[in-house]
């Protein structure tokens, strides 16, 4: 399976994240705040900053949650879901 295949699953399995720089795109490409995420999910904005950071990642609960916003900004801003990837051959 291709790299891009992939990545579209990530986006569509329940508890799967996508890295942690689109998750702060996709968050920035809808003008929210880590605050509002936080809120949103039931967290502190220091949560977000870490997942966004990728130091740490979010407990099953919160997970589920925080995956299927994201997988919903990545259905209203699909460009902000793109991960840079090397060329593939």
């Amino acid at each position: 399976m291709s790299g891009r295949l992939r990545r579209v699953d990530a986006l569509v399995e329940d508890d799967t994240l996508p890295s942690p720089r689109v998750r702060q795109q996709l968050r920035i490409a809808a003008g929210l705040t880590q605050a509002e995420v936080a809120n949103a999910v039931g967290v502190q904005r220091v949560a977000v900053a870490r997942w966004e950071a990728g130091l740490t990642q979010p407990h099953r609960g919160n997970r589920l949650t925080y995956a299927h916003l994201l997988r919903r900004l990545a259905e209203k801003y699909p460009g902000a879901a793109v991960e840079e990837t090397p060329d593939e051959e």
